[in-house]
């Protein structure tokens, strides 16, 4: 069942309208952001209304998805905005999934702002992945992959929202920077996670085991290991165009690097082989 109905598409007075808490667009838009999506109305029009429920004040709406939009015509001193209403209040977390879905399948929204919309819906939802997937309308491994963000430092948060280090290798890095510890030694997570991007899953596994085994060793040392090939040894092979795509097509929906992609299958294909035990 549709968490609400469009009763109707009309134009709404500006000043009748303010942004919902579930509007998953927390974070303050560039300036010239707005400005460039202004001028684009302004040349060809709102070609897609947003989208709207009553709020709790009578007479006003709140804004569910749209946000940028409604900026934008603000900026254009219109008096009016189009709009599809729907013929009920939604609660916050009903909110959210509108946003957060429609936005999704604009494809414009980022990274950190689905995060942060799946991860209060999590916690909303008693942390059932399954339930906030079928809310979302997005595979389970990729709520996984946002939980698992979500409890990770600032620091390491920083290196994945900016590319430094991988997620896994992040969490990897956190786990073994808290051996022996209540928490993790977070310049040590850093390092770690840097060193751990480039490493394939088995040594990254080793990494950890070793640091499990020894939990004084020095993070130096553990990076020295990793370098001279102590973790495990990288191959290089070619591959076919397309069994190349299936790969970042696998690695993509499972969280993994194409490396650990393509080492799953070897240790899974050896193992079924017979000679890995």
């Amino acid at each position: 069942m549709p968490i609400a109905v469009v009763k109707e598409i009309r134009d709404i007075p500006l000043a009748e309208l303010e942004i919902g808490m579930g509007q998953v667009r927390t974070n303050k838009n560039a300036t010239k952001d707005i400005e460039e999506l202004a001028e684009s109305i302004q040349q060809v029009g709102l070609l897609e209304p947003i989208v709207v429920c009553p709020a709790d004040a009578p007479g006003k709406y709140q804004i569910l998805t749209g946000q940028r939009r409604f900026q934008a015509v603000r900026l254009l001193n219109h008096a009016t905005i189009s709009a599809a209403v729907l013929d009920r209040k939604l609660s916050e977390p009903e909110a959210k999934i509108v946003s957060v879905t429609e936005n999704l399948v604009r494809l414009d929204l980022t990274r950190p702002e689905v995060k942060d919309a799946i991860s209060y819906l999590y916690y909303h939802y008693d942390q059932d992945v399954k339930i906030v997937a079928e809310k979302v309308g997005l595979p389970q491994t990729r709520i996984r992959e946002v939980i698992k963000y979500d409890r990770l430092v600032p620091e390491l948060k920083t290196l994945v929202q900016d590319g430094t280090a991988t997620l896994d290798a992040a969490i990897r890095a956190q786990d073994a920077a808290s051996v022996g510890r209540n928490e993790p030694d977070v310049d040590e997570a850093v390092q770690l996670a840097k060193t751990m991007s480039s490493m394939t899953k088995n040594q990254k596994e080793k990494l950890q085991k070793e640091k499990r085994s020894n939990p004084d060793t020095s993070v130096e040392e553990l990076i020295e290991k990793a370098e001279t090939g102590a973790f495990g040894t990288q191959i290089i092979i070619d591959v076919s165009t397309t069994t190349h795509s299936a790969l970042q097509s696998f690695a993509e929906a499972e969280g993994l690097t194409q490396s650990d992609a393509a080492a799953t299958f070897i240790e899974a294909g050896l193992n079924d082989a017979g000679f890995l035990s």
